[in-house]
């Protein structure tokens, strides 16, 4: 029986949550059963433990970030009925006099698709095929695609977060579990020391359904494409019955997942599928991070589309220069929103009955009755998470299906080989040989060299031509977008852009013209258009929040021309409306309607008249393939502007002091082919907010 420690039980919290019982508990968290007085509905009371043993700087970050990611459950919980609602959020105070956050959850009804994949395997139920499958997941995958496109990953996606409230033979709902209060775990655990350390890196998974990366940092970093992994397991286990990957301790789970010559797919697992649907598989559990589809709904996209299904709702791609790849085509996968949370919370199953909650939309639910085999779980808790105590690592197995009034403890922690045999902790041996570094998922690797920077032939302020050598680096193959903006600012680690263009001298009509082209003002609409109305300072931090920084105008003239001194990204051939967004017939008019004069690029019109979704335009593409170099906005770097220096430089990174920094690129109004010369320099005040100008980042 679970121990009351909080000793809240019998009180009623802020005058309307009477908490009945203790149903499971984290190692950062205890849950209660609650019933909301004046509606009579039971919710889930989720409250953050004691943080006495945190310092007072330690104490106020945990609960700012505890708001912080209430904010996020509560949006994303707003806008998909797959999410586990939020309902409030408040602070109470212990018996000992210690004030403590607490979270209010829905309540659900059903059982864990673990639970239920376990009770029919014991039944000796037939598999289901893959349309089956897909259509049980589709609320999960939908609710995941979400999430990636606000920039929160899951990074535990298993059985034991996806909840079933239904038949789920019938006619069912599916929940989503443990989205919210990932980073404020995280952060309190690596605090309290109590993570497995990889190469430096903290994290925290389920080893059965974890993706390389989270075994090892060497593979690369976490984000959606983690959760891809994941879900791709999880569609695998459904259709074949198996447990994707091999092995009962942490180190043959860490070497399953990341064995390139046995990838966890149904057919490696003996089910019968097309050889499209087998193409999609490979490409989610690829083994590194960039060769995966970079967001749940581009792998669910596809994954419908190879199993002759429409689009789901809401996730179709608005970006014209993805497709879903076929089983012959290199698995290269575009830009992924960065992910803002960071990994789940220990957490154990609890058993209620007796509550029912609205189901999604065209479905029903059974209630569970008291004693039924079905499990009223509260979000977050399920079993396996990783613990690392010194050199050990110890972990909870896979598990089944529970008994009401008890917490689930089959598949019972075991102590890892390496821990019992005193052999180095699984960081040192997960990957057998380190790798060479390689660039962020969404970022493209640009080899370095020599070229000659700026051009004679040019304007004043692109002379002299003079030769620099630049180190490796990796930039972003697209401008940030607005989701991706957004999501850094909706977080609190990223100011909001602008609604209005901010510069000296500007004047009302040019604020009634352009102020409606802030993008962020149509946040929605314009969620793959880059992001503008920001300045130097604005993009520079967005930047050293994702762990990069600005490119320095070298780099970008490097990524955007390469060496052999083309004049243009694409080659020698002029501008035209295939390379790029710039200002064509549609510009022309939209300036003659908002009376501000522009002049035409090209006599076409290329189909936008301001922004356009970043990679519209694959043909103007650099020679390493990096998007919208030129066009569409102007893009900050990183150095302060001044006169080219005639000697050779390597890696230069501009003057040290300025009053102005660069802008690159030109955009979608740019009316002369030389304002879209890589070697084209531009300098503007850094408090600048402007329609044309966003940025991408390097590292």
């Amino acid at each position: 029986m679970l121990t009351d420690t909080l000793q809240i039980v019998g009180r009623t919290i802020a005058d309307k949550y009477a908490v009945e019982s203790v149903v499971g508990e984290g190692g950062f968290a205890t849950v209660y059963r609650a019933m909301h007085v004046i509606w009579k509905r039971p919710v889930a009371l989720k409250v953050f433990k004691s943080l006495g043993d945190f310092s007072e700087k330690d104490r106020q970050k945990l609960l700012d970030e505890f708001v912080q990611e209430g904010a996020l459950l509560a949006d994303l919980s707003a806008r998909s009925a797959a999410i586990v609602q939020a309902r409030d959020i408040g602070m109470l105070q212990t018996p000992k006099g210690e004030s403590i956050p607490y979270m209010v959850l829905e309540w659900l009804e059903g059982a864990s698709l673990e639970s239920v994949l376990t009770d029919e395997k014991a039944k000796g139920l037939p598999l289901r095929d893959m349309r089956a499958a897909i259509s049980l997941l589709d609320p999960a995958a939908e609710a995941i695609a979400l999430a990636h496109r606000k920039g929160i990953a899951h990074r535990d996606v298993k059985p034991g977060n996806v909840f079933v409230l239904g038949d789920a033979r019938g006619e069912c709902a599916v929940k989503i579990l443990d989205f919210g209060i990932a980073k404020v775990v995280s952060d309190a655990q690596k605090m309290a020391g109590s993570f497995t350390k990889t190469s430096g890196q903290v994290t925290s998974f389920t080893p059965a359904y974890g993706a390389p990366e989270q075994f090892s940092r060497t593979h690369g970093a976490t984000g959606p494409w983690t959760d891809v992994f994941s879900l791709a397991l999880i569609a695998t286990e459904i259709v074949t019955g198996r447990e994707p990957l091999d092995g009962d301790d942490f180190l043959q789970l860490a070497f399953s997942s990341a064995n390139p010559d046995r990838r966890p797919t149904p057919r490696t697992l003996g089910a019968q599928v097309t050889d499209e649907v087998e193409a999609v598989f490979r490409k989610a559990v690829a083994v590194k991070p960039g060769d995966r589809w970079q967001s749940g709904g581009d792998f669910w996209n596809a994954l419908r589309s190879a199993s002759k299904l429409d689009p789901m709702r809401g996730m179709t791609d608005p970006n014209p220069g993805r497709a879903v790849v076929a089983a012959t085509q290199s698995a290269d996968a575009s830009a992924p929103t960065l992910a803002i949370h960071s990994e789940r919370e220990p957490s154990l199953p609890a058993i209620a009955a007796g509550a029912t909650t609205q189901p999604r939309a065209g479905t029903t639910t059974t209630g569970a009755k008291p004693g039924s085999s079905k499990m009223g779980l509260f979000v977050a808790l399920g079993v396996g998470a990783v613990a690392a105590i010194g050199a050990g690592v110890f972990f909870l197995g896979r598990g089944g299906s529970g008994t009401s009034g008890t917490t689930n403890t089959s598949g019972s922690a075991a102590l890892s080989a390496a821990a019992a045999s005193g052999a180095p902790s699984a960081s040192a041996n997960v990957a057998a040989v380190p790798k060479a570094k390689e660039c962020p998922p969404g970022t493209i690797k640009i080899p370095g060299g020599s070229f000659y920077m700026g051009s004679d032939d040019g304007l004043p302020m692109e002379k002299p031509a003079h030769q620099v050598t630049l180190e490796p680096f990796c930039i972003d193959e697209f401008e940030v977008t607005v989701e991706k903006y957004k999501a850094c600012s909706d977080a609190g680690r990223c100011k909001r852009a602008g609604t209005t263009n901010e510069w000296a001298s500007i004047t009302d009509k040019e604020h009634k013209a352009f102020d409606p082209l802030c993008n962020i003002t149509d946040a929605v609409a314009k969620a793959t258009h880059p992001i503008n109305c920001v300045d130097w300072e604005m993009a520079e931090k967005y930047c050293r929040e994702q762990g990069e920084r600005l490119p320095t105008e070298s780099e970008w003239e490097f990524a955007a021309r390469g060496p052999d001194g083309r004049k243009y990204p694409w080659g020698d051939e002029d501008p035209a409306s295939a390379h790029l967004n710039a200002c064509g017939k549609e510009c022309v008019a939209w300036g003659a309607k908002n009376g501000i004069a522009e002049k035409e690029m090209y006599d076409v019109d290329d189909g936008f008249a301001n922004t356009a979704p970043v990679g519209s335009f694959p043909k103007g593409a650099s020679r390493y393939g990096v998007k919208d170099v030129v066009g569409n906005v102007w893009e900050w770097v990183a150095d302060y502007y001044g006169e080219y220096p005639k000697d050779e430089q390597k890696n230069p990174k501009g003057p040290e002091t300025g009053d102005e920094r660069v802008i690159r690129g030109g955009s979608w109004n740019a009316s002369f082919a030389s304002w879209v010369r890589p070697t084209f320099r531009y300098k503007d005040a850094p408090g600048k907010r402007s329609y044309g100008i966003g940025f991408r980042c390097a590292k």
